[in-house]
Protein backbone atom coordinates (compact mmCIF):
# COMPACT_ATOMS: atom_id res chain seq x y z
CA UNK A 1 0.00 0.00 0.00
CA UNK A 2 1.17 3.63 -1.04
CA UNK A 3 0.65 6.35 0.62
CA UNK A 4 -0.29 8.87 -1.37
CA UNK A 5 -0.49 12.86 -0.80
CA UNK A 6 -2.76 14.92 -3.12
CA UNK A 7 -2.02 18.85 -2.98
CA UNK A 8 -5.27 20.92 -4.52
CA UNK A 9 -7.64 18.28 -3.23
CA UNK A 10 -10.77 19.88 -3.35
CA UNK A 11 -10.36 20.40 -7.07
CA UNK A 12 -13.02 18.43 -9.59
CA UNK A 13 -10.38 15.96 -11.35
CA UNK A 14 -8.46 15.67 -7.65
CA UNK A 15 -11.97 14.66 -6.43
CA UNK A 16 -12.76 12.20 -8.72
CA UNK A 17 -9.64 10.60 -8.20
CA UNK A 18 -10.17 10.27 -4.74
CA UNK A 19 -13.12 8.20 -5.08
CA UNK A 20 -11.82 5.69 -7.61
CA UNK A 21 -8.67 5.18 -5.29
CA UNK A 22 -10.98 4.87 -1.57
CA UNK A 23 -13.14 2.77 -3.87
CA UNK A 24 -9.98 0.20 -4.93
CA UNK A 25 -8.75 0.88 -1.39
CA UNK A 26 -5.06 0.24 -2.58
CA UNK A 27 -3.49 3.32 -1.09
CA UNK A 28 -3.41 5.69 1.98
CA UNK A 29 -4.58 8.79 1.01
CA UNK A 30 -3.07 11.90 2.51
CA UNK A 31 -5.66 15.15 1.17
CA UNK A 32 -3.93 18.74 1.45
CA UNK A 33 -6.31 21.74 0.62
CA UNK A 34 -6.93 25.73 1.73
CA UNK A 35 -10.74 24.76 2.74
CA UNK A 36 -10.62 21.97 5.77
CA UNK A 37 -14.35 23.20 6.32
CA UNK A 38 -15.76 22.76 3.22
CA UNK A 39 -13.33 19.23 2.62
CA UNK A 40 -14.73 17.51 5.45
CA UNK A 41 -18.04 18.31 4.26
CA UNK A 42 -17.35 16.66 1.00
CA UNK A 43 -15.58 13.94 2.59
CA UNK A 44 -19.10 13.62 4.72
CA UNK A 45 -21.48 13.42 1.88
CA UNK A 46 -19.42 11.05 -0.55
CA UNK A 47 -18.53 8.15 2.17
CA UNK A 48 -15.12 9.03 2.62
CA UNK A 49 -15.72 10.52 5.96
CA UNK A 50 -12.34 8.70 7.89
CA UNK A 51 -10.95 7.11 5.34
CA UNK A 52 -8.75 10.05 3.78
CA UNK A 53 -5.82 11.86 6.04
CA UNK A 54 -6.94 16.16 5.57
CA UNK A 55 -4.25 18.72 5.81
CA UNK A 56 -3.74 22.41 5.66
CA UNK A 57 -1.05 23.16 2.46
CA UNK A 58 1.40 24.53 5.41
CA UNK A 59 1.45 21.23 7.10
CA UNK A 60 2.60 19.37 3.97
CA UNK A 61 6.15 17.95 4.11
CA UNK A 62 5.12 16.62 7.86
CA UNK A 63 3.60 13.55 7.16
CA UNK A 64 5.59 11.34 5.32
CA UNK A 65 4.45 9.63 1.90
CA UNK A 66 5.63 7.56 -1.16
CA UNK A 67 3.67 9.42 -4.15
CA UNK A 68 3.08 13.08 -4.32
CA UNK A 69 0.36 14.72 -6.75
CA UNK A 70 0.23 18.05 -7.75
CA UNK A 71 -3.30 19.09 -8.43
CA UNK A 72 -2.79 23.00 -7.84
CA UNK A 73 -3.85 25.13 -10.40
CA UNK A 74 -7.55 26.14 -12.54
CA UNK A 75 -9.36 24.36 -14.94
CA UNK A 76 -12.02 27.09 -15.60
CA UNK A 77 -11.03 28.79 -18.50
CA UNK A 78 -12.98 31.69 -17.40
CA UNK A 79 -10.71 31.92 -13.86
CA UNK A 80 -7.41 31.25 -15.73
CA UNK A 81 -8.52 34.51 -18.04
CA UNK A 82 -9.41 36.12 -14.53
CA UNK A 83 -6.17 35.21 -12.74
CA UNK A 84 -4.09 36.77 -15.61
CA UNK A 85 -0.32 37.16 -14.06
CA UNK A 86 -0.85 35.16 -10.57
CA UNK A 87 -1.17 31.78 -12.54
CA UNK A 88 2.75 32.25 -12.59
CA UNK A 89 3.43 32.05 -8.29
CA UNK A 90 0.27 30.30 -7.88
CA UNK A 91 1.76 27.56 -10.07
CA UNK A 92 5.64 28.03 -9.15
CA UNK A 93 4.50 28.49 -5.03
CA UNK A 94 3.00 24.82 -5.25
CA UNK A 95 5.87 23.28 -7.37
CA UNK A 96 8.31 24.82 -5.34
CA UNK A 97 7.29 23.28 -2.20
CA UNK A 98 6.56 19.64 -3.23
CA UNK A 99 10.70 20.24 -5.57
CA UNK A 100 11.91 21.08 -2.09
CA UNK A 101 10.68 17.80 -0.55
CA UNK A 102 11.65 15.81 -3.32
CA UNK A 103 15.27 16.49 -3.21
CA UNK A 104 15.32 15.89 0.51
CA UNK A 105 13.47 12.43 -0.46
CA UNK A 106 14.70 11.59 -3.63
CA UNK A 107 12.87 8.11 -3.95
CA UNK A 108 9.71 9.65 -4.05
CA UNK A 109 7.68 9.83 -6.99
CA UNK A 110 5.80 13.49 -8.25
CA UNK A 111 2.86 13.21 -10.32
CA UNK A 112 2.33 17.41 -11.40
CA UNK A 113 -1.09 18.17 -13.39
CA UNK A 114 0.07 19.88 -16.01
CA UNK A 115 -1.54 20.79 -19.79
CA UNK A 116 -1.79 20.58 -23.28
CA UNK A 117 -1.62 24.08 -23.20
CA UNK A 118 1.76 23.54 -22.67
CA UNK A 119 2.54 23.00 -26.31
CA UNK A 120 1.21 26.19 -27.18
CA UNK A 121 -1.81 28.28 -28.32
CA UNK A 122 -2.45 26.78 -31.95
CA UNK A 123 -3.27 23.75 -32.40
CA UNK A 124 -3.51 23.93 -36.07
CA UNK A 125 -3.00 19.86 -35.85
CA UNK A 126 -2.80 17.60 -32.89
CA UNK A 127 0.05 17.31 -31.31
CA UNK A 128 2.50 14.47 -31.99
CA UNK A 129 5.21 13.22 -30.52
CA UNK A 130 7.40 15.33 -32.83
CA UNK A 131 5.22 19.21 -31.61
CA UNK A 132 7.63 21.91 -30.18
CA UNK A 133 6.14 24.30 -28.13
CA UNK A 134 5.58 27.54 -29.97
CA UNK A 135 5.42 30.42 -27.57
CA UNK A 136 5.00 34.36 -29.19
CA UNK A 137 8.55 35.12 -26.77
CA UNK A 138 8.17 38.97 -28.13
CA UNK A 139 4.46 39.47 -28.11
CA UNK A 140 3.11 37.35 -25.44
CA UNK A 141 -0.54 37.46 -25.13
CA UNK A 142 -2.12 36.98 -21.63
CA UNK A 143 -4.10 34.00 -22.62
CA UNK A 144 -0.64 32.67 -22.98
CA UNK A 145 0.51 32.81 -19.36
CA UNK A 146 -1.09 29.46 -18.34
CA UNK A 147 1.03 27.89 -21.01
CA UNK A 148 4.27 29.62 -20.34
CA UNK A 149 3.78 28.66 -16.38
CA UNK A 150 2.83 24.81 -17.11
CA UNK A 151 5.73 24.64 -19.76
CA UNK A 152 8.21 26.36 -17.32
CA UNK A 153 7.54 23.90 -14.51
CA UNK A 154 7.66 21.03 -16.99
CA UNK A 155 11.51 22.65 -18.32
CA UNK A 156 12.53 22.50 -14.37
CA UNK A 157 11.37 18.99 -13.79
CA UNK A 158 12.88 18.15 -16.88
CA UNK A 159 16.31 19.54 -15.70
CA UNK A 160 16.20 16.86 -12.68
CA UNK A 161 16.46 14.26 -14.65
CA UNK A 162 17.47 11.49 -11.70
CA UNK A 163 14.60 12.53 -9.85
CA UNK A 164 10.74 10.41 -10.61
CA UNK A 165 8.56 13.25 -11.79
CA UNK A 166 6.08 12.73 -14.31
CA UNK A 167 4.26 15.12 -15.76
CA UNK A 168 0.58 14.82 -17.22
CA UNK A 169 -0.55 16.69 -20.48
CA UNK A 170 -4.84 16.93 -19.73
CA UNK A 171 -6.20 18.19 -22.53
CA UNK A 172 -9.89 17.66 -21.89
CA UNK A 173 -11.65 16.04 -18.65
CA UNK A 174 -15.09 15.39 -18.04
CA UNK A 175 -17.02 14.12 -15.34
CA UNK A 176 -20.94 13.64 -13.89
CA UNK A 177 -19.18 16.11 -10.93
CA UNK A 178 -18.38 18.86 -13.27
CA UNK A 179 -19.52 22.43 -12.43
CA UNK A 180 -21.91 23.59 -15.09
CA UNK A 181 -21.05 27.43 -14.51
CA UNK A 182 -18.00 26.57 -16.05
CA UNK A 183 -17.44 28.33 -19.51
CA UNK A 184 -16.56 25.21 -21.54
CA UNK A 185 -18.34 24.18 -24.60
CA UNK A 186 -19.58 21.11 -23.40
CA UNK A 187 -21.12 22.79 -19.95
CA UNK A 188 -22.24 25.37 -22.62
CA UNK A 189 -24.32 22.50 -24.12
CA UNK A 190 -25.36 21.43 -20.76
CA UNK A 191 -26.74 24.33 -19.45
CA UNK A 192 -28.62 24.78 -22.70
CA UNK A 193 -30.11 21.35 -22.44
CA UNK A 194 -31.18 22.10 -18.51
CA UNK A 195 -32.59 25.12 -19.04
CA UNK A 196 -34.74 24.09 -22.48
CA UNK A 197 -32.74 27.21 -24.41
CA UNK A 198 -31.13 27.49 -27.82
CA UNK A 199 -27.51 26.95 -28.15
CA UNK A 200 -25.86 29.58 -30.63
CA UNK A 201 -22.73 28.22 -32.05
CA UNK A 202 -19.91 29.37 -34.14
CA UNK A 203 -19.52 27.29 -37.31
CA UNK A 204 -15.56 27.43 -36.45
CA UNK A 205 -13.98 23.64 -36.50
CA UNK A 206 -13.24 22.68 -33.44
CA UNK A 207 -12.02 18.93 -32.40
CA UNK A 208 -11.33 17.60 -28.82
CA UNK A 209 -10.55 14.88 -26.38
CA UNK A 210 -12.20 14.26 -23.25
CA UNK A 211 -10.55 11.90 -20.98
CA UNK A 212 -13.09 10.19 -18.47
CA UNK A 213 -12.23 9.93 -14.68
CA UNK A 214 -11.80 5.85 -14.88
CA UNK A 215 -9.55 6.13 -17.70
CA UNK A 216 -7.53 8.89 -15.86
CA UNK A 217 -7.37 7.02 -12.98
CA UNK A 218 -6.02 3.91 -14.76
CA UNK A 219 -3.54 6.20 -16.30
CA UNK A 220 -2.31 6.98 -13.06
CA UNK A 221 -2.25 3.57 -11.82
CA UNK A 222 -0.41 2.80 -15.00
CA UNK A 223 2.47 5.07 -13.86
CA UNK A 224 2.27 4.03 -9.98
CA UNK A 225 2.72 0.24 -11.41
CA UNK A 226 5.69 1.22 -13.60
CA UNK A 227 9.22 1.49 -13.08
CA UNK A 228 10.13 5.18 -11.82
CA UNK A 229 11.29 7.84 -14.35
CA UNK A 230 11.89 11.21 -15.64
CA UNK A 231 8.84 11.43 -18.24
CA UNK A 232 5.98 13.58 -19.51
CA UNK A 233 2.71 11.77 -20.58
CA UNK A 234 -0.47 13.26 -22.69
CA UNK A 235 -3.53 12.24 -21.71
CA UNK A 236 -6.16 10.64 -24.29
CA UNK A 237 -9.32 9.19 -24.70
CA UNK A 238 -10.14 5.89 -27.36
CA UNK A 239 -11.05 8.34 -29.78
CA UNK A 240 -11.38 12.44 -29.50
CA UNK A 241 -14.66 13.65 -31.06
CA UNK A 242 -15.18 16.87 -33.23
CA UNK A 243 -17.94 19.78 -32.68
CA UNK A 244 -20.72 18.92 -35.46
CA UNK A 245 -20.19 15.35 -34.20
CA UNK A 246 -20.52 16.36 -30.42
CA UNK A 247 -23.78 18.52 -31.27
CA UNK A 248 -25.47 15.80 -32.64
CA UNK A 249 -24.91 13.40 -30.38
CA UNK A 250 -26.35 15.40 -27.50
CA UNK A 251 -29.15 16.58 -29.78
CA UNK A 252 -29.90 12.60 -30.73
CA UNK A 253 -29.17 11.50 -26.87
CA UNK A 254 -30.51 14.55 -24.98
CA UNK A 255 -32.75 16.83 -27.10
CA UNK A 256 -29.97 19.84 -27.11
CA UNK A 257 -31.85 22.84 -29.37
CA UNK A 258 -28.53 24.79 -31.56
CA UNK A 259 -28.30 26.85 -34.43
CA UNK A 260 -24.70 27.49 -36.02
CA UNK A 261 -23.49 30.52 -37.78
CA UNK A 262 -20.33 32.31 -38.43
CA UNK A 263 -21.97 35.54 -35.96
CA UNK A 264 -22.36 33.20 -33.36
CA UNK A 265 -20.26 34.24 -30.01
CA UNK A 266 -17.02 32.73 -29.62
CA UNK A 267 -16.16 30.62 -26.68
CA UNK A 268 -13.87 31.93 -23.85
CA UNK A 269 -10.36 30.88 -25.30
CA UNK A 270 -8.76 31.96 -21.87
CA UNK A 271 -5.22 29.88 -23.31
CA UNK A 272 -6.10 30.56 -26.80
CA UNK A 273 -7.84 29.40 -29.47
CA UNK A 274 -7.41 25.69 -30.30
CA UNK A 275 -8.65 23.96 -33.79
CA UNK A 276 -7.58 20.79 -32.87
CA UNK A 277 -7.18 20.48 -29.12
CA UNK A 278 -6.00 17.18 -28.43
CA UNK A 279 -2.70 14.65 -28.93
CA UNK A 280 -1.76 11.67 -30.82
CA UNK A 281 1.53 11.08 -28.92
CA UNK A 282 0.13 8.12 -27.32
CA UNK A 283 3.66 7.33 -25.41
CA UNK A 284 1.47 6.29 -22.13
CA UNK A 285 0.82 2.97 -24.02
CA UNK A 286 4.10 2.15 -23.37
CA UNK A 287 2.93 1.73 -19.25
CA UNK A 288 -0.39 -0.47 -20.28
CA UNK A 289 -2.60 2.28 -20.41
CA UNK A 290 -5.27 1.36 -22.68
CA UNK A 291 -8.22 3.61 -22.49
CA UNK A 292 -11.59 2.07 -21.76
CA UNK A 293 -13.84 5.21 -23.28
CA UNK A 294 -14.13 7.13 -26.32
CA UNK A 295 -14.54 11.06 -25.78
CA UNK A 296 -18.35 10.60 -27.26
CA UNK A 297 -18.85 7.52 -24.38
CA UNK A 298 -17.80 8.92 -21.81
CA UNK A 299 -19.47 12.15 -22.41
CA UNK A 300 -23.30 10.27 -22.96
CA UNK A 301 -22.31 8.40 -19.91
CA UNK A 302 -21.46 10.96 -17.93
CA UNK A 303 -24.16 13.44 -19.02
CA UNK A 304 -27.07 10.97 -18.47
CA UNK A 305 -25.98 11.19 -14.62
CA UNK A 306 -25.75 14.79 -14.87
CA UNK A 307 -28.74 15.28 -16.46
CA UNK A 308 -30.57 12.45 -14.52
CA UNK A 309 -32.61 11.35 -17.43
CA UNK A 310 -32.30 7.64 -19.37
CA UNK A 311 -30.64 7.65 -22.91
CA UNK A 312 -30.25 5.01 -25.34
CA UNK A 313 -26.62 4.83 -26.00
Amino acid sequence: MKKIALLGASSQIAKDLIQSMAKQGKHELLLYVRDMERTTHWLASSGLAGQCALHLYSQYGKHPHDVVINFVGVGDPQRAAQMGASIFGVTQEFDDMVMCELQRHPQRRYIFLSSGAAYGSTFLEPATIDTKASIAINGLLPQEYYAVAKLHAEAKHRAYAELAITDIRVFNYFSRTQDLSARFFITDILRAIRDDVILHVSSDHMVRDFLHPSDFHHLVECILSAQARNQVLDCYSRAPIDKRMLLTVMQDQFGVKYEMSDSAPAMVNATGSKPCYYSLNHRAAELDYQPKYSSQEGIVLESMSILDQTALY
